[in-house]
């Protein structure tokens, strides 16, 4: 029978071990080491299905992959699911080595049998179950759109440029005339696994991303900004580097609108800063909603009732840019 425990992203602690269709309630306390005063210590029931392969949270299955967060988008948890190998028959340890070798083959093959983590931030209405102040979200396969990004930044017709540390790749659904994506070549999830250790790492790609702005044709008379999303939708922390121009057929609604002028997008300088000072990133509470918020020009803050009202209203900056000003 597999063994399930639940594993801190951060680090935090030790796995804990979670034992097959045993209720076990966790929340603020030593186990966790979890302080914060918003998190009860009855935060959440986890009782695990170790032969079926999931958690159950409050009643609502959670799988390999998906992400458990304690409280307000804090403190992440991912589940694990290992072999007992001391339970594993001396029959089955017997078996002819052709098929132990056929077996020994899948693994190499697909490690995330062994052990499957996703970083998925999308909000509830992207999927996400809340669970009182606990929320699961939706599981990560490795075919699942949020993970594209990894697969994107190993395919060399993608590549624009790369060096030993990172890769930039041109997005697929790029929201300006401008828009690329600097990624690092070591795995980190999201913003919340950056560490201070992470800092020459950032700066580094701040350089890429402003060496692609200094090669752009139009850096003269184009505004650019970098930055990250608070919440991504896409799994691998990416660095955006986008014109503020904004035309293009990509950007097709409020969201994606939203996600690029207000205070979701984080600047790379205003993260690097914080991991300087704090050691880690903090997402304000309530930065999903800014998502909401009406659709408003990032130039002269004129609100337009509709994306394609959006879009005609912006040309008139471009045009004053083709002029000679800057947008």
């Amino acid at each position: 029978m597999p063994l399930c425990r639940l594993v801190s992203e951060e680090g935090r602690h030790k796995p804990i071990p979670l034992p097959h269709q045993q209720t076990l309630t966790l929340g603020r306390g030593p186990e966790t080491k979890i302080k914060d005063q918003k998190c009860s210590r009855n935060q959440v029931e986890l009782k695990a299905d170790c032969n079926r392969g999931f958690i159950s949270v409050k009643q609502v299955p959670l799988k390999p992959g998906q992400k458990l967060y304690m409280v307000n988008q804090l403190y992440p948890y991912f589940v694990e699911f290992t072999e007992d190998i001391s339970l594993i028959s001396s029959e089955e340890r017997n078996k002819p080595m052709k098929r132990q070798h056929q077996k020994d083959s899948q693994e190499q093959e697909s490690p995330a049998s062994k052990l499957s983590t996703s970083c998925c931030t999308q909000q509830t209405s992207n999927g996400a179950l809340v669970l009182g102040k606990a929320t699961a979200h939706k599981a990560e396969p490795a075919g699942h759109w949020s993970q594209g990004l990894k697969v994107s930044m190993q395919d060399p017709k993608m590549q624009v440029y790369s060096d030993e540390k990172v890769v930039v790749i041109k997005d697929k659904y790029p929201k300006a005339q401008y828009h690329w994506l600097v990624l690092p070549w070591v795995s980190i999830s999201s913003l919340k696994a950056l560490r201070s250790e992470h800092c020459e790492l950032l700066k580094h790609m701040q350089k890429v991303g402003d060496r692609m702005i200094q090669q752009c044709p139009d850096a003269q008379k184009l505004h650019f900004r970098l930055g990250y999303h608070a919440i991504p939708s896409m799994s691998h922390i990416h660095l955006h580097v986008i014109s503020q121009d904004f035309d293009s057929p990509a950007l097709k609604n409020k969201k994606h609108w939203n996600s690029f002028t207000t205070d979701y997008f984080i600047d790379s300088q205003d993260v690097i800063a914080m991991l300087e000072q704090d050691g880690r990133v903090s997402v304000k509470e309530g930065t999903a909603e800014l998502l909401k918020q009406p659709l408003r020009c990032h130039i002269c803050c004129k609100e337009q009732a509709t994306i394609p009202k959006l879009k005609e209203h912006l040309k008139s900056h471009l045009s004053s840019c083709l002029k000679g000003e800057t947008v």
